[in-house]
């Protein structure tokens, strides 16, 4: 039996690696480390939190149809090997993705049968005191971020196969996870 490719969306602040972290908690996940062409940063570790690579072996790995999906942002390429996914998937093991839209998109088109859920904020104003709660996040940052979560927000009422608000990370995790249950009984 084949597991099941659960990806998981949402704009900047709206608590995404919280809940990703929640549901990994509650249920085992292959969790894809992905590769990137930027530097390590000094609280990071090669092979956990990614894979850390040269830009020509990026493109190779683009050319070659290595890449489930990738991105490029600020000048930086990031993506997600399709073998470790393929071969987790094929052993029965659900993998877990924690990407953009756009990387969300390529996966649609790749791999139709995956589960595609975006976690929304409750309301723009929420999304905002989010993002300024953090303490590190520029006032244009904020500006645009927020911009850009509007847009993120609009693409996936007509893309995804769930949109989940993020109210509470406890009943959005649930809601994840039973979405996840009922798609496994519809599709086996």
């Amino acid at each position: 039996m084949s597991g099941v490719l659960l990806v998981i969306s949402g704009p900047s602040g709206v608590g995404k690696s919280t809940v990703v972290a929640e549901i990994r908690e509650r249920r085992k996940f292959h969790f894809s480390v992905s590769v990137t062409t930027r530097h390590r940063r000094p609280d990071e570790t090669e092979d956990i939190d990614y894979h850390f690579i040269a830009t020509d072996r990026f493109q190779e790995m683009i050319e070659n149809g290595e890449l489930l999906e990738w991105a490029e942002y600020a000048g930086k390429y990031y993506g997600t090997p399709r073998g470790p996914v393929v071969k987790a998937l094929q052993a029965g093991n659900d993998v877990l993705l924690d990407i953009e839209n756009h990387g969300a998109m390529q996966v649609r088109h790749s791999w139709p049968e995956a589960l595609l859920i975006f976690i929304a904020p409750p309301s723009p104003a929420e999304l905002e005191r989010r993002l300024r709660s953090r303490g590190d996040t520029t006032e244009p940052d904020i500006a645009a971020r927020l911009s850009v979560a509007a847009e993120q927000v609009e693409q996936a009422r007509g893309t995804y196969d769930y949109v989940v608000i993020n109210r509470d990370v406890d009943a959005v995790t649930n809601e994840i996870l039973d979405i996840l249950v009922k798609h496994e009984q519809g599709t086996q």
